[in-house]
C-alpha cells in the first residue's frame, strides 16, 4: 500500500472518530451468523428508543444484506450529500436511517466487492453520516466475526457496547458464543445476549410451540457471565411488519415480541438516565 493511501485511510479514520464523538451513545447489534433476526432487532430497538423520546440514528453497515431500509419503511429513498456529509433519510421525526442501500442502482443490485472496498465503504458511512442532534446511534453490523464487523468495532471503540442476537438452537448458540468471545477480544463492552425467535404462539388456538427450542440464549449468557437481555418470540405480526416496512414496536405495540424489545430499550435507558427520568417515560 502506498504512503498516500495509508495517509488517506488515517485521515478518514480520524474523521470517523470525530463524527462518532458527537453522538452520546452508540449501540452495535451483532450476531455470530446470519438468519437470527439481527436486523429485525436493530430496527425495532431503534424505533423503541425513539418511542422513549430519544433522537435515534439507525446505521446499516451490513453491506451484503442491507435490509434496514426496507424494514424501516424507507426503501427506494435517496440519501442526499450536503456539505460533504451524507444526510440520513428520515423514517419518522425521531428516527433517521443511513444505509448502503440508498446508494445502489436498484434494490436487487448485489454488493460484489472485495475486502478493501467494503472497509472503505464502512469508513465513509461512519465518517460522513450526518448525525447532528442524535442521542443514540444503533448500528446494524454484518454477521459473523470477520473483517467487516471487526472494522466497525475498531472504528467505534467508544461505543456503549454490543448486543449479540441469537436464536435458541444449538448451532446458533455455538456461533453466538464465538461472537461474545470476539466482542471481548476486540475490547468492546458486552451489553448482553438477546434470544430471538424464542417460541411461537399460535394466533388461532393459543398453543405455544418452541420451533427453535428456548432458553439457550439465557444458558449461554450464564455460562459466559454476560447479561441476558430477554427473549423475543416469533410472531406472524413481526414477519408482516418487517416485510411491510412498519416496525412492530409502532405498528403492533401490544405484540409480545414488541413488548420484549421495548423492555430492552428500557434497560438501556436505565443505564443512561436517572430512575426518576425513566419512570416518567
Amino acid at each position: 500500500m502506498s504512503q498516500s493511501r495509508k495517509d488517506e485511510i488515517t485521515e478518514m479514520e480520524q474523521r470517523v472518530t470525530q463524527n462518532m464523538d458527537r453522538i452520546p451513545h452508540k449501540i452495535l447489534v451483532m450476531s455470530g451468523k446470519g438468519g437470527v433476526g439481527k436486523t429485525t432487532v436493530s430496527v425495532n430497538l431503534a424505533f423503541a428508543l425513539a418511542d422513549l423520546g430519544l433522537e435515534v440514528g439507525l446505521l446499516d453497515v451490513d453491506l451484503h444484506g442491507p435490509n434496514v431500509a426496507l424494514m424501516a419503511g424507507v426503501e427506494g429513498r435517496q440519501a442526499d450529500v450536503v456539505n460533504d456529509r451524507l444526510s440520513a433519510v428520515m423514517a419518522t421525526p425521531k428516527v433517521r436511517v443511513l444505509s448502503i442501500a440508498f446508494f445502489l442502482p436498484h434494490p436487487d443490485a448485489p454488493v460484489a466487492w472485495r475486502g478493501p472496498r467494503k472497509s472503505g465503504a464502512i469508513r465513509q458511512l461512519l465518517a460522513e453520516g450526518d448525525w447532528d442532534g442524535v442521542d443514540v446511534l444503533v448500528v446494524d453490523c454484518p454477521p459473523g466475526t470477520g473483517d467487516e464487523p471487526m472494522s466497525v468495532a475498531q472504528l467505534i471503540p467508544a461505543a456503549d457496547g454490543a448486543i449479540v442476537v441469537t436464536s435458541p438452537q444449538d448451532v446458533s448458540l455455538l456461533d453466538s458464543r464465538k461472537c461474545v468471545g470476539f466482542v471481548d477480544q476486540i475490547g468492546l463492552k458486552m451489553l448482553g445476549i438477546l434470544e430471538n425467535l424464542s417460541g411461537f404462539v399460535c394466533p388461532s388456538c393459543g398453543e405455544r410451540v418452541d420451533l427453535f427450542k428456548t432458553g439457550g440464549g439465557e444458558r449461554a449468557a450464564k455460562e459466559l457471565d454476560v447479561p441476558f437481555l430477554g427473549r423475543v418470540p416469533l410472531s406472524a405480526a413481526m414477519v408482516e411488519a418487517g416485510d411491510s416496512g412498519k416496525p412492530l414496536v409502532t405498528s403492533h405495540p401490544e405484540d409480545a415480541a414488541a413488548i420484549a424489545i421495548g423492555e430492552v430499550a428500557h434497560k438501556l435507558m436505565k443505564t443512561w438516565k436517572s430512575a426518576e427520568e425513566v419512570a416518567n417515560l
